[in-house]
């Protein structure tokens, strides 16, 4: 018997792992493959507090792949994830468990090169006119987007980022990416404005009498925040700002970043740098945005598009 198909520690992998062995018959191979799918998916709700069958929507799941597509794992390997996913539900729809089933409209990733979903500027001027006020979320969320926007941060890039990672009078933060890798990345004029007001008060407020977690941006308990949390964040300033939250997630912030750059005229070598990609061939899927944008334009306004 396969290592995964082994009594685990948590009774819904036990159930799912009996139903493919002994229900759907699977191979060992198989078996092992969806339950390493579906653990990984239960550890990450759980490090989300999310619980896993009252409060999983279909865009918590959708937040989950776009979280694998950001760990590098290939479209095959996500593909096999929602399958996995899916199959999981399933499962607990059929045993009255969950109603109704959040994966049964999970989107398969794309084959192949994934193009990026990006938005246009004029959705990032609303995501952050909702987060106008001069309540301490409110100057927290608009120093959040303005700085995972106007640097191109990855969201563990950006929820990671410590006291002493940002210089405001230079314009620049440091920035540990994957692989523990440092990088530094400058910022503009308005994520450094909105950091100063948010940390010349706010901050304090969410802070409170804890002890600091070393972090910047803090949650309403004055903790470091997680990632789910920065993505109910940005969907609640989607949905506020008349914007389709189920299309904007955290890393839709830094597709938009590297391809309003490349919009703008920097060159794919500089772009890279600041994404801290280490290959150019990863920065590259950028340059088929903009030719998508630059054929849109054209249709939109040569008199013969």
């Amino acid at each position: 018997m396969s290592r995964e198909t082994k009594a685990t520690t948590n009774p819904l992998l036990d159930s799912f792992v009996d139903h493919l062995t002994f229900e759907r018959r699977l191979s060992p191979r198989t078996v092992d493959s969806y339950a390493s799918d579906i653990r990984g998916l239960l550890e990450t709700l759980e490090k989300w507090e999310v619980d896993p069958i009252r409060a999983v929507g279909p865009d918590i799941l959708r937040e989950y792949l776009a979280h694998l597509h950001d760990l590098g794992r290939a479209a095959s390997s996500r593909q096999r994830s929602r399958a996995s996913i899916r199959a999981f539900y399933r499962l607990l729809e059929r045993e009255g468990r969950v109603r109704p089933n959040p994966a049964t409209d999970l989107e398969a990733p794309a084959q192949g090169r994934d193009l990026p979903h990006v938005i246009a500027v004029e959705d990032i001027e609303s995501l952050l006119a909702a987060c106008a006020g001069q309540e301490p979320l409110q100057v927290r969320d608009r120093a959040m987007i303005e700085t995972a926007y106007g640097a191109g941060l990855r969201v563990s890039e950006l929820i990671e980022l410590g006291n002493e990672d940002a210089d405001l009078r230079d314009c620049w933060l440091r920035v540990r990416g994957k692989g523990n890798k440092e990088r530094v990345v400058p910022i503009g004029g308005g994520a450094v404005e909105a950091l100063l007001r948010y940390l010349e008060g706010p901050r304090s407020i969410l802070l409170g009498a804890r002890s600091d977690p070393g972090t910047v941006f803090l949650n309403a308990r004055g903790r470091s925040l997680s990632r789910m949390g920065f993505w109910k964040i940005l969907r609640k300033r989607a949905v506020e700002a008349g914007l389709p939250a189920h299309r904007i997630h955290p890393h839709t912030l830094r597709h938009s970043y590297a391809t309003h750059l490349l919009h703008g005229g920097a060159s794919l070598r500089v772009v890279q740098e600041l994404l801290g990609h280490n290959h150019l061939q990863t920065t590259e899927i950028y340059t088929a945005v903009d030719r998508d944008y630059l054929r849109k334009v054209h249709r939109e306004y040569h008199p013969r598009g």
